[in-house]
């Protein structure tokens, strides 16, 4: 062994895990440590029951070649100790000279058994027939039998006549050409990915049909397209690196068309369309693990897509017959197994937003499906697939609107059908009937999915039906009333916390979600620690502001990203880094302290100080409380202390033009209004404007969008401010109010709270903290 360095981990690389006081979370543990500085080399671990090692209690596992390892078996419940290295030779076989820290940890019983085949036997049982993408020929055939039997088995007569006929006589799409100047442009670049798509179903689903129904006529038109696609130049406008999206899609199309197709093809065929998949796919695996290197950094959301998308179907089918093929599946399922996901983790969150989510569990779960059918390797198990679906559900509630975080194409509209569609994935995967309703109302609220271009250049429903049905159980719908579902869900892993009232009906369903992430605003992101956003009796009232333009548009950049587009505060006109920098923005973090709840009442604190840091270098504080009292009243308290004195701006957006008072403000929407009340501010009563524009933005970016109101309540100068403002949401016509507001004095803020029938309640807030 060579000396071995253990450098420290930063706020974008991989943690040492597991260490003492770690919660397991499964069992075997997942082990990842920062790589050592040597290049090329192979590490050796070793796991232990003895701190001293001692030979006949120690395990080793050698060679490992990334800084991440999963064993092959899970263990006995105790203490054990782990340690590695790297090793000099290429099989790690020589002893180590020089180890790590020894780092321990606990195992204990009742944990979910989620051991990883080691790489030597993982695909010893699979063969080397075709097809093996979904269908094994033996599944074909009873496929095709229960066809026969009956055109409507699972979705099967909407599939061939909704997304295999059209392409018996579309013409072959030509290959797209550069962008002008080779500058990418936005529409151009959505046009291309989505005739790549084109190409991907054309060639799947007149591959996947012509073989089950043994149809001549498909088949030569699926090879047609596919050998079509095979000449497109790989270095060219679908390269990874020209337009990834489009990469990704051509090399899907390839892997399927190569697999369903193989029995089908000359040999030079063969040849022709197994080169052009293993160019392709060498591209991605050489951006993911070598370039972008996400078992170091793991927060490039398009690398770490890819796995799903291109490396696992692509190698499954080339195995075999492509040495290479192996190894790159070998790394998609060593992330699987150990790092995924890098956006979540026990609570099944996702730090980048629901859209992104959609996006990323599209995909991987195609590519989990793949993996158990061809390997029985079922990564399904782990505890973040497990409980992931209850992230859209708390955190993009089927009826809401502009009322959750992130980056979203679908900004404006309710959460899309493919949300419902992961979401029912994970209804078969677990039985929870709370994700079958979220996908019937989903489906219920979409009934033109096709129309809209982040459906129809991504995915194919009717594929996808065909896909679940035949390998899925059906489930039955829970309603989510209260007291089935939790009225405030903390997602620990993410930061974020969902409180809810009546889910099940939209005319009377409320939802209230704060954030502060330690994921800060890095990838899709925002500057939005502290923020928060209120869904009420059918309509938006507190919303995620802006349009979906494009990613790096100006609306994007300047606006969509920064906190003067959400319902956080400036600081002197600042607000949080959310800039190019990735370091910055996963230091631009926050941290939810503490969540409380009980019949009638929620409570979260959470602390944004880290997220300002960058650019208000003197804040020394920014906490916000959030109260939620008998599903009616909503109090923020806001402590904002500074190293001198300086002005907040407490910054709320709304579909609506408010009607302002001095201390007050109200929103009148279509189906519910909104009083909005400053009850106490420590330097004095804030001013406050509202306007309509998107600052610094192309006005040419939202030309003939509805207006959107942006308040702002600025105060007076101040080293310390402490601000409480009351939110009361009703229907038309109810009749909830304030009757009354007392300051104690520094004790504390009292508020009495007067319903309809005249019923009064006290409340103290802002003790002080």
């Amino acid at each position: 062994m060579i000396k071995l360095f253990e450098p420290q981990s930063g706020v974008l690389s991989v943690p040492y895990s597991p260490q003492e006081g770690t919660k397991l979370l499964e069992n075997p543990p997942r082990f990842t440590w920062m790589p050592a500085l040597a290049e090329g080399g192979t590490y050796v671990l070793q796991l232990s029951s003895s701190p001293e090692f001692a030979d006949r209690e120690t395990n080793q596992f050698h060679p490992i070649p990334y800084n991440l390892f999963t064993p092959d078996a899970p263990l006995s419940t105790g203490t054990y100790y782990w340690r590695y290295a790297l090793a000099q030779d290429s099989d790690g076989g020589e002893r180590a000279s020089s180890w790590s820290k020894v780092r321990s940890f606990t195992v204990e019983s009742g944990l979910p058994e989620t051991p990883l085949p080691a790489r030597s036997v993982r695909y010893a049982h699979t063969g080397g027939a075709h097809p093996r993408l979904w269908l094994s020929s033996d599944r074909v055939a009873a496929l095709r039998s229960r066809i026969t039997e009956d055109a409507a088995y699972c979705g099967w007569d909407t599939f061939y006549e909704g997304s295999v006929k059209p392409w018996l006589t579309r013409d072959l799409i030509p290959e797209p050409s550069p962008y002008p100047g080779n500058k990418r442009v936005a529409h151009l670049w959505r046009k291309m990915y989505i005739d790549c798509q084109e190409i991907f179903y054309a060639i799947r689903h007149l591959s996947v049909a012509g073989v089950i129904l043994q149809d001549d006529v498909l088949l030569a038109r699926a090879k047609q397209w596919l050998l079509h696609a095979a000449l497109w130049d790989a270095e060219g406008t679908t390269s990874r690196d020209y337009n990834d999206e489009a990469a990704f899609r051509v090399a899907g199309a390839l892997a399927w068309g190569y697999d369903w197709l193989y029995d089908e093809m000359t040999e030079e065929e063969l040849r022709l369309v197994r080169e052009a998949l293993l160019a392709r796919t060498r591209q991605v695996a050489f951006h993911v693990i070598d370039r972008s290197k996400i078992h170091r950094v793991p927060f490039d959301s398009h690398a770490v897509r890819s796995l799903s998308s291109v490396l696992v179907p692509a190698c499954i089918a080339l195995l075999h017959e492509v040495p290479e093929a192996a190894e790159w599946l070998d790394y998609a399922l060593d992330y699987f197994s150990c790092l995924y996901s890098p956006w979540g983790g026990e609570d099944g969150g996702w730090a980048e937003g629901p859209m992104y989510w959609t996006t990323g569990m599209a995909f991987v779960t195609d590519a989990l499906n793949l993996i158990k059918s061809y390997s029985g390797i079922d990564l399904y198990k782990r505890p973040f697939f497990a409980r992931t679906g209850d992230f859209p559900l708390y955190c993009a509630s089927p009826d809401t609107v502009r009322a959750s975080f992130g980056d979203q194409s679908s900004l404006g509209e309710p959460p899309i059908l493919k949300t419902g569609y992961n979401i029912r994935q994970f209804a078969g995967v677990t039985g929870n009937g709370l994700y079958q309703w979220f996908y019937e109302q989903t489906k219920h609220n979409d009934p033109d999915p096709d129309s809209k271009f982040y459906n129809y250049g991504w995915w194919d429903f009717r594929f996808d039906n065909l896909q679940y049905l035949h390998d899925y159980p059906a489930v039955e719908p829970i309603l989510p009333e209260n007291g089935v579902i939790e009225p405030v869900k903390w997602f620990r892993d993410i930061g974020w916390v969902a409180m809810h009232d009546r889910m099940d009906d939209p005319a009377e369903h409320l939802m209230l979600l704060t954030k502060s992430s330690g994921y800060g605003s890095i990838s899709h992101s925002h500057g939005d620690q502290n923020a928060f956003l209120l869904h009420a009796y059918g309509e938006p009232l507190v919303i995620e502001s802006g349009y979906y333009v494009a990613f790096g548009s100006t609306m994007h950049k300047h606006w969509r990203r920064q906190t003067r587009s959400t319902n956080s505060i400036l600081i002197d006109g600042h607000g949080q880094y959310a800039g190019d920098n990735k370091v910055l923005c996963k230091a631009a973090s926050g941290v939810v302290e503490e969540v409380r709840s009980s019949a009638g009442y929620g409570y979260s604190r959470s602390d944004a100080t880290a997220a300002y840091k960058e650019n208000v270098p003197y804040l020394k504080r920014f906490v916000r409380e959030i109260y939620w009292f008998d599903q009616s009243y909503i109090v923020i308290v806001d402590y904002v202390d500074l190293e001198r004195k300086g002005r907040i701006e407490w910054l709320m957006h709304t579909l609506y033009e408010m009607e302002l008072s001095r201390a007050s403000f109200l929103v009148r929407g279509k189906k519910a209004d909104m009083d909005v009340r400053f009850v106490y501010c420590s330097s004095g009563h804030p001013v406050l404007t509202q306007h309509d524009e998107f600052t610094d933005v192309d006005p040419a970016e939202y030309e003939g969008q509805p207006k959107q109101w942006h308040l702002h309540a600025e105060t007076p100068e101040a080293e310390s401010h402490r601000l409480v403002t009351l939110l009361v949401p009703r229907k038309k016509g109810d009749t909830n109010f304030v009757s009354s507001i007392m300051d104690d004095q520094g004790h504390g803020v009292h508020l009495y709270f007067t319903n309809e029938t005249g019923i009064t309640r006290m409340i103290e807030v802002a003790k002080g903290y």
